[in-house]
């Protein structure tokens, strides 16, 4: 049997892709530790916090489709430097900020080095791997991600306790500087075949991504019925109606609409898609369990998720056994099953239950994750080919983006409702729709009571949104397993290409971008 080229510094150009994807990782961790800090010292209020992460959001799913067009248009490790290095200006911008504004200004910026970053990394990791070792090269790869999400609360908390809150953003820098290097000097350069720029396709998905990730987070502070939010999804409407209809007919199209008819790469998408929507909400939920309701300090608070981190790591090994052994529909559907026993153990949280039931329903969400995460990615690398590698990566990326933007919208809402109806008739004003809010009040008035029913309030809308989490994953574990069709077993060895080239999703997606997207909402 012939054996597929195989790039002799591959596994180094791994090491690199993967220091590069850290910046994202690191800083969007750190964020969420730095919430707090953002409030007391510039400023900040509800709305200026919600746009300083939705700021990010909004360029980085606009603009995802166009860059990674551009990058298999005029090179792969191009758009991987171009994105470190808008990344890193950004980062190095935002430690001088003044004004909640001027920071939501450089978190844009930072969304669209993301937006390059993303495809390019992936992209890059499809070219030098066959199909072979590619599962494997994905395990490897999000295990090291995992512990970028560890060492960043725990990093950023230690600045935060030291130093002015802008410091946290400094530690994109050396990490930038460094990516930019080892990406020039070992990664090889890789694009697909020339064709002309569809310059109005880009703009029309501009438009039609902002807009609509526009109105999703809208939504929850102005209301599904406002004109903001209207406008938003009827912009989005118009631009991406607009935007099928011209890539359907012209020569060239920057998104080839044929790739959402590959069954593999519609599943996978689709399942991912789920989990993310179902996951969104709870993240956001947990995080603001562990600071008011447990009283958790920033640090501590970021540490409580390495639990799930590290049964990620080690589960990602699981799951490429799983999926060599049983095949990739087994592996998906058995991890998103799991991933929906955590959310049924969360769902069962009660007030007094503390930390440890939480933890238990995190290290099963993490093995869901480690075991789903190779087959998720894989599937999507064998059904793309080699000359879509970037614009295919951010397809998935941006469908995954809209899913945690949904998630945030609706089930931030629901959480609200839920928080809201558990609340005692006799309180009202802020103190009935934040859990902050209440507790704020409680010590300025000394009211005990309040901030104990407030709690409990807000655990039993822990458990109500974790419900959605539950359908969520069992859902998409049914689609995977309805959905996926098994390759040959020789496909991917004797591919030639195709077996070089392709791309993937972003595992994180429903771990730290998410967190991201979702944190604090009910600050």
């Amino acid at each position: 049997m012939s054996m597929p080229d195989r790039h002799p510094r591959r596994w180094l150009i791994l090491g690199v892709l993967c220091l590069s994807l850290l910046v994202a990782v690191v800083d969007n961790m750190v964020l969420n530790i730095a919430i707090p800090a953002l409030i007391r010292d510039l400023g900040a209020s509800t709305a200026d916090i919600q746009w300083i992460i939705d700021a990010y959001i909004l360029v980085f799913a606009g603009a995802l489709l166009t860059a990674g067009s551009l990058s298999d248009r005029h090179g792969r490790r191009l758009g991987l430097v171009t994105g470190l290095a808008i990344f890193g200006g950004a980062s190095a911008l935002a430690t001088v900020c003044q004004t909640p504004g001027q920071l939501i200004a450089v978190r844009g910026l930072m969304g669209l080095g993301a937006a390059f970053l993303m495809p390019g990394t992936l992209a890059i990791l499809t070219t030098v791997f066959a199909e072979d070792e590619r599962k494997k090269a994905i395990a490897i790869w999000s295990s090291v991600l995992m512990l970028g999400a560890i060492g960043g609360p725990t990093l950023g908390g230690f600045f935060l306790e030291h130093f002015w809150w802008g410091s946290v953003f400094l530690l994109n820098i050396p990490i930038v500087v460094l990516g930019i290097v080892a990406a020039v000097l070992i990664i090889p350069e890789s694009r697909g075949p020339a064709s002309r720029p569809d310059t109005l396709g880009a703009l029309l998905s501009t438009i039609g991504m902002t807009a609509l990730v526009w109105g999703v987070i809208s939504a929850p502070e102005h209301g599904w019925q406002s004109a903001r939010t209207i406008g938003g999804f009827l912009v989005a409407l118009v631009a991406l109606t607009g935007f099928i209809l011209w890539e359907r007919r012209v020569a060239e199209p920057m998104l080839p609409l044929s790739l959402f008819g590959d069954r593999n790469f519609r599943g996978a998408s689709l399942s991912l898609v789920l989990l993310s929507f179902s996951a969104g909400g709870v993240m956001l939920a947990i995080t603001q369990y562990l600071q008011f309701v447990l009283g958790y300090e920033p640090l501590r608070a970021g540490s409580a998720f390495i639990p799930m981190i590290v049964t990620t790591m080690a589960f990602n090994g699981v799951g490429v056994v799983v999926d060599k052994r049983f095949g990739a529909r087994i592996a998906l559907a058995a991890g998103l099953l799991l991933v929906a026993g955590g959310f049924a153990i969360l769902s069962s949280l009660d007030p007094d239950d503390g930390y440890l039931k939480l933890a238990a329903a995190l290290v099963v969400i993490g093995m869901g994750s480690g075991v789903a995460a190779p087959a998720a990615v894989g599937t999507l690398l064998g059904a793309l080919p080699p000359e879509r590698a970037g614009v295919g990566s951010a397809v998935n990326d941006t469908v995954q983006q809209v899913g945690t933007a949904l998630s945030v919208a609706i089930l931030g809402s629901v959480l609200t409702t839920a928080y809201r109806a558990s609340m005692p008739a006799d309180v009202t004003g802020p103190a009935r729709d934040s859990l902050g809010e209440a507790l704020g009040v409680a010590v300025a008035t000394g009211d005990t009571g309040l901030a104990e029913a407030a709690r409990a309030a807000f655990v039993d809308a822990i458990a109500v949104t974790s419900l959605i989490g539950v359908v969520g994953g069992i859902a998409a574990a049914v689609l995977a397993a309805t959905v996926l069709r098994p390759k040959p077993a020789t496909a991917g060895a004797e591919s030639g290409p195709l077996s070089t080239e392709g791309e993937t999703a972003n595992p994180l997606s429903t771990g730290s971008e998410m967190k991201a997207a979702g944190i604090e909402r009910q600050y």
